[in-house]
């Protein structure tokens, strides 16, 4: 094996052995906070504080799921799976981010019951376990947080347990202001704002999955921009055949075929190379399966009309073409 990829895989492994190590630490932390939370609204009977709980129980299982993706990611290609288990954390992400809407769903069912008939809050002990609540859901998030920049599935973790920490300030503020007002409304006023900011966390993460599954072009990836620096490479005559998608969400491919003269091998090899360093410097993908043509060995309509498409104005260099 070359030493370069030897060392690339246990690193990988390193990597994905102290990430599992932070995410077992916090799924242990919130699943016993969830146990005291669950209790405490029922005895407070406060809507707040359960549906709190509900949420961080999501948080148990996208945890649960998220250190099993990660273990199975750093697995090694294999002739079954010749890209990997990279996917594997877009699918709990995709998971991750439906349950969260669904549990949205049933917040606002339940505030919209207690909104026609506010039940009495103790407010004491929702301010208590709010308090505990933010601290436990702040030191579990900042585990998760290392590499979630990079990583969907570490993301959509973290994106969980944050909202956990601004719902649960959420909890403490409103348990302060029924104490001194006896203002019940505020109890499933404050669920349904957890329920929109649920929402909306997971609607980024829904869509970041649904596009690297449909294999999308990466937003911040600019194809005209990106066709027009490869057709500024030496020997390169036009490009077709263009995909751009990601693996992860750090991870990218592409795939494209690049029109050249009829050229020594060498010179082939030194305009992918080329390629490829502006591919991985200026666009961030990592790997590209690029395929030399000759332009006499297709129709020139062929080439001109698929360019027309990409470029719009032509290519650099179109004064090398045969005429005809």
């Amino acid at each position: 094996m070359d030493p370069k990829t030897s060392h690339t895989h246990s690193h990988l492994r390193e990597a994905a052995k102290q990430t599992t190590t932070r995410l077992s630490l916090s799924l242990f932390l919130t699943l016993a906070f969830v146990i005291i939370e669950a209790g405490a609204g029922i005895f407070a009977n406060s809507l707040a504080l359960l549906t709190d709980a509900a949420h961080n129980l999501t948080d148990v299982i996208a945890l649960g799921l998220t250190w099993f993706a990660v273990r199975i990611t750093a697995q090694p290609a294999n002739a079954q799976k010749t890209y990997g288990y990279h996917r594997a954390g877009i699918l709990v992400a995709l998971l991750n981010s439906t349950t969260l809407v669904l549990i949205s769903l049933g917040i606002f069912y339940e505030a919209y019951r207690r909104f026609i008939a506010p039940p009495e809050v103790q407010s004491s002990i929702l301010i208590a376990v709010g308090l505990i609540a933010v601290v436990i859901n702040l030191v579990t998030a900042l585990l998760v947080h290392r590499g979630s920049e990079h990583d969907l599935n570490l993301r959509s973790a973290f994106v969980h347990l944050m909202g956990d920490v601004l719902s649960t300030v959420g909890v403490v503020i409103a348990g302060v202001i029924i104490y001194f007002t006896d203002a019940n409304w505020l109890d499933p006023f404050v669920s349904v704002l957890i329920g929109f900011l649920i929402l909306y966390n997971a609607w980024g993460i829904l869509r970041d999955a649904v596009d690297i599954l449909l294999e999308a072009t990466p937003h911040d990836v600019d194809i005209k921009a990106l066709v027009k620096d490869i057709a500024q490479v030496d020997g390169v005559l036009g490009i077709h055949d263009i995909h751009v998608w990601s693996l992860t969400q750090s991870l990218r491919t592409m795939s494209a075929h690049i029109l050249t003269d009829d050229v020594h091998i060498s010179i082939a090899a030194d305009i992918q190379r080329n390629i490829r360093e502006i591919l991985r410097h200026r666009y961030n993908i990592a790997h590209a399966t690029l395929q030399l043509e000759c332009v006499d060995c297709f129709p020139d309509s062929l080439y001109c009309d698929l360019n027309g498409h990409l470029h719009g104005e032509g290519i650099r260099h179109a004064e090398h073409l045969p005429s005809r």
